[in-house]
């Protein structure tokens, strides 16, 4: 059973799929423990699911890098087989990427290596393109600049807000994160083969 630690910002959509995907026995991997980086709502999903919870708050540390030590504790208490930034809005310290690679994914608003960064959705928008996507990569030292381990294409309809994009997307991002974290639990993907050079 592969035990997985979700970190978040947000809601936590992605999460409380993976939750729910969980709650079947044959799945195999469960969430340990779910964490943010600020007084998330989706820590919510915690007390609803049953599964511990934690902040770190990034405002009460003096830097990113003390920031970063501070979640890595957190973290290595659950001694979690993967984590996932789901929806995590800040970058992770290299030592944080260097101690957990490669079991560290994210998911991204973007068909990768297209439109990287916090705003992938809104970019995608602003470039006119007619099509997006959303990827599950392995986490390494740049900005969703890591190994794919999968993607799909979403088309950007014709008077798209951010907000109704964003939202189709995010139907992609869940059931790709499910499928992924499937398919690390199976070892049909090996993270160890798209570890970060």
């Amino acid at each position: 059973m592969l035990s997985l630690l979700v970190l978040i910002s947000g809601g936590g959509s992605n999460l409380r799929s993976l939750l729910e995907a969980s709650e079947d026995a044959e799945y195999p991997a469960r969430v340990v423990a779910i964490g943010a980086d600020r007084d998330a709502d989706g820590l919510g999903l915690g007390e609803e699911f049953g599964i511990p919870t934690f902040a770190v708050n990034y405002g009460s540390y003096p830097d990113r890098a003390a920031w970063g030590d501070a979640l890595l504790e957190q973290i290595r208490i659950w001694q979690p087989d993967l984590v996932i930034l789901s929806g995590l809005m800040r970058l992770l310290p290299p030592r944080v990427v260097a101690a957990l690679s490669p079991n560290l994914i994210n998911t991204h608003p973007a068909y990768l290596p297209e439109f990287p960064g916090a705003h992938g959705v809104r970019d995608a928008l602003a470039a006119g393109a007619t099509q997006t996507g959303a990827s599950i990569i392995v986490v390494d030292g740049g900005v969703d600049a890591g190994p794919i381990i999968a993607q799909e294409r979403v088309a950007i309809e014709a008077g798209d807000s951010e907000a109704a994009l964003h939202e189709r997307i995010k139907l992609v991002e869940r059931r790709l994160l499910v499928q992924a974290v499937l398919d690390i639990a199976n070892g049909h993907v090996n993270l160890k083969e798209h570890s970060p050079a």
